[in-house]
């Protein structure tokens, strides 16, 4: 086991960080820093909620897989009601994608409830599809929504029982290695440690270079939502959730009303990132030509950072140049429904605990995750 006894800190109070501190908890003693007043104020409260076996490279899907068990049966008193709730995704075709939807359809993951549709049954099952220009349609049964307030509150719940502490309002203002210790300055301490987790999302790149840390490409990308109301009298609560083959757009029932959004990867520096007028014109514009649905008023409309390194794979592990500095990175969007997995197996890095077998149960090998890839 790794010489944890001087503690671990984490930086992020988002799902990464929470999730993360939640397993190394019941080992050595852990602080969890959150810059803002609360915690999971920015892509962890911002997320388009799904879980699915088909999004994402082969390596989220992955991690993915191995973390549908504890979705489904999570730890006793983590949560008190399901953390997913069964939605479907459908799939668009339009004229001339009948081939690409097939090609499409032999990606998802393996034992996924795929059903191959008319644009007649599309339209049933989601009545304000315009079924002209449709050649048909995909229905995948096996994602689900979830319930991330749910999840992230119950990290947060298990990592204080096992004794953790979670520090709000406190900026990581220097970082700095000395005589095998991290020293971590907040606006209100200065910290040690002998191992900092960085999970600070997507100002982890940032994070890195005040360490002194290996530079790994990371980039935040800008992903924009909106939510508007549905037709008059309309229940849209059992509809799936809908996107085109080409990822241009998607829509999803959310409390009654519609979350839409244009899909855009746009990228942007790591700050409270807000949406741009343009993509939430483009994203009613292509929900305007794939629908009948005419976007009158626009009841609430919000940006988060998704962020990626070249290869779009998590970087998880520790750093080459700087000992004890430990990546929890690059997540891409996928931090919500990997985390169970994720926070496994940096958990079992960090501690230098079963290691392999953590990354046998998911598939993978320690190069996949390894930030010096990049």
């Amino acid at each position: 086991m790794k010489d944890c006894t001087s503690g671990v800190i984490v930086i992020g109070g988002g799902m990464a960080g929470a999730s993360i501190a939640a397993q190394l908890a019941p080992h050595c003693p852990v602080r969890l820093l959150e810059m803002e007043n609360h915690v999971g104020f920015h892509s962890t409260g911002r997320s388009a909620a799904r879980f699915s076996e088909a999004y994402g490279n082969i390596i989220i899907r992955a991690l993915s897989r191995a973390s549908r068990s504890f979705f489904l049966a999570p730890p006793e008193g983590f949560c008190s009601a399901p953390l997913l709730t069964p939605r479907p995704d459908l799939i668009l075709a339009r004229t001339g994608q009948r081939e690409a939807l097939d090609a499409y359809a032999e990606t998802v993951a393996p034992g996924a409830r795929i059903e191959r549709l008319s644009p007649q049954r599309a339209v049933e099952l989601c009545p304000i599809l315009r079924p002209e220009g449709l050649s048909g349609a995909l229905l995948d049964s096996s994602p689900a929504d979830i319930d991330v307030h749910a999840l992230h509150q119950g990290y947060l719940k298990l990592f204080k029982a096992r004794g953790g502490t979670v520090t709000t309002n406190s900026q990581v203002l220097a970082l700095e290695r000395r005589s095998d210790l991290w020293q971590v300055a907040t606006p209100h301490a200065m910290l040690h440690a002998s191992v900092v987790v960085n999970a600070a999302g997507a100002w982890a790149g940032e994070l890195g270079k005040m360490a002194g840390a290996r530079d790994i490409g990371m980039q935040p990308m800008r992903r924009t939502a909106v939510l508007i109301e549905p037709p008059s009298g309309v229940k849209v609560d059992a509809w799936p959730m809908v996107a085109d083959l080409d990822e241009s757009f998607y829509f999803k029932p959310d409390a009654g009303r519609l979350l839409l959004s244009p899909a855009d990867e746009t990228p942007a520096a790591a700050c409270d990132i807000q949406p741009d007028e343009l993509d939430v014109a483009i994203a009613v514009d292509r929900l305007e030509q794939a629908t009948t649905l005419k976007v009158t008023r626009i009841a609430a409309q919000w940006a988060g950072l998704r962020s990626f390194v070249k290869d779009r794979s998590p970087c998880v592990g520790f750093d080459s140049l700087q000992p004890g500095f430990f990546w929890s990175a690059a997540l891409g969007g996928y931090g919500i429904q990997t985390a169970p997995a994720l926070s496994a197996l940096a958990a079992a890095l960090v501690l230098d605990i079963g290691v392999d077998a953590a990354f046998s149960a998911c598939g993978l090998d320690r190069s996949s995750l390894d930030p010096s890839r990049q």
